[in-house]
């Protein structure tokens, strides 16, 4: 006969639940940063005195924007919701999330489909409630509408100090501003006098960045270049020279026309004299149309170019811009014309470090353009290409949204690169030098 034996459940432990914070301010300004403090410390309290709760930590933005997506602990905090390290997540409320509609709701649906709770304090509203999205999605356009009026209030105030010729958050090299009025510092005061001076005296832009870079001043041509033409060393302010599109990217855009300018003259202390600076813009411009760069159309230019006319009738964008860099120091490659003007000219692309600075900076190798074509089209050509990456001489490697490919690559020998044309003027030449012989050894 069978003997059935009856075996307990054993009590089941209920797990505590993963709790973690999320806190930001968007703001740098001392009081703010002690907000951002006593907010890590309410939590740490409010999560560790529940016994029920786990506590995963506290994620703190400072200082950022919440109608930016970009935050860091921000971006950690959802690649560990995602990672299953966090069962519910507190906050202060919407606006301390985001001010971005469309980013709060996704967030939050996401993490939702995760099976993670958001709790907003000040709302009171659990995203997992049956009527949380909605409350979400009616007080989330509220905190972007409120976002949009502090904005538009900004803007206002700060056009008004223009229109006054007054400026305000202006940082440049020889300046600071103290209650409204640019003040010159004269240990950079005299860095700035010498990139004039030497710029007058005949000195390239890179010439003079090379030398600040040798005294241990890290600049950059851009930087150089905007310090010649900026005409506050004379005394004077152009006011609203760019402007943020909108409130939720925040891009800043270079006034080209949309929206008024404000010159004031002699509204501070010049570090440089209107005769020099006068000098020094006329300079400019003479060393411009020195270097006029050669207009190249479809029809002319035999290497595979996306066009784009822009007003001026130039026509710009290479496809591989922005996608190459240099994996030694980090530097984009940039397209350039070697030797140009000459029979040997040809297109290649180098780092913009190596092009700066020289070899000592970085011992990047330069690519022809017709190779890297070559290496492209080897690779996969375009579609869903990410970046690539330049790790050493004769090495490239190809980063896909889907995979990644290393290639390998080298210069063809001179002989190889001589055109037919090339080599017949070498021929003519040779013969000549042999006929000038004869005719001296008859002599």
């Amino acid at each position: 006969m069978a003997i059935v034996t009856k075996i307990e459940a054993l009590p089941q432990i209920k797990r505590r639940k993963r709790v973690a914070a999320y806190a930001r301010v968007s703001d740098g300004k001392d009081a703010m940063r002690h907000s951002l403090s006593a907010q890590i410390s309410y939590y740490n309290a409010l999560i560790q005195r529940r016994i029920e709760w786990e506590f995963c930590g506290v994620y703190a933005d400072d200082p950022v924007s919440g109608t930016q997506n970009n935050r860091s602990e921000f971006q950690r905090m959802l690649a560990d919701c995602r990672a299953g390290k966090i069962d519910i997540l507190i906050t202060k409320s919407i606006t301390r999330f985001a001010r971005n509609t469309l980013v709060t709701l996704e967030t939050v649906r996401e993490l939702k489909a995760l099976g993670i709770d958001v709790f907003f304090e000040k709302e009171n509203i659990h995203s997992l409630s049956n009527d949380g999205e909605l409350m979400l999605s009616i007080l989330a356009s509220y905190a972007q509408e409120e976002s949009r009026s502090v904005s538009e209030n900004c803007k206002w105030r700060i056009r008004k100090d223009f229109r006054a010729g007054k400026v305000s958050g202006m940082k440049m090299l020889g300046y600071r501003l103290n209650d409204g009025v640019l003040t010159i510092i004269p240990e950079e005061a005299a860095l700035v006098q010498d990139i004039f001076s030497d710029y007058l005296s005949g000195m390239g832009i890179e010439a003079i960045m090379k030398k600040l870079r040798a005294r241990g001043f890290p600049i950059s041509k851009n930087g150089i270049a905007g310090i010649l033409r900026n005409e506050k060393y004379q005394g004077d302010m152009c006011l609203q020279k760019s402007f943020i599109s909108d409130h939720i990217s925040k891009r800043k855009v270079k006034n080209t026309g949309q929206l008024p300018q404000f010159y004031v003259t002699e509204s501070h202390e010049a570090i440089i004299d209107r005769e020099t600076f006068t000098a020094v813009q006329a300079e400019i411009s003479r060393r411009a149309a020195l270097h006029q760069p050669r207009l190249r159309s479809p029809e002319n230019d035999p290497l595979r170019r996306v066009w784009e006319e822009s007003a001026t009738g130039r026509f710009l964008t290479h496809p591989l811009t922005g996608l190459i860099k240099c994996g030694i120091c980090g530097s984009p490659y940039k397209r350039k014309y070697a030797a140009a003007g000459t029979k040997y000219e040809k297109i290649v692309w180098i780092c913009s470090t190596f092009n700066s600075l020289g070899k000592s900076a970085c011992p990047s190798q330069q690519i022809p353009e017709n190779i890297l074509d070559a290496k492209t089209e080897e690779a996969g050509g375009f579609e869903r290409l990410i970046e690539i990456r330049v790790p050493g001489s004769g090495k490239l490697k190809f980063i896909y949204e889907d995979r990644e490919i290393d290639l390998t690559w080298s210069n063809p020998s001179r002989r190889h690169s001589w055109t037919e044309q090339m080599k017949q003027v070498a021929r003519d030449r040779q013969n000549k030098i042999i006929e000038e012989r004869r005719r001296n050894c008859d002599q």
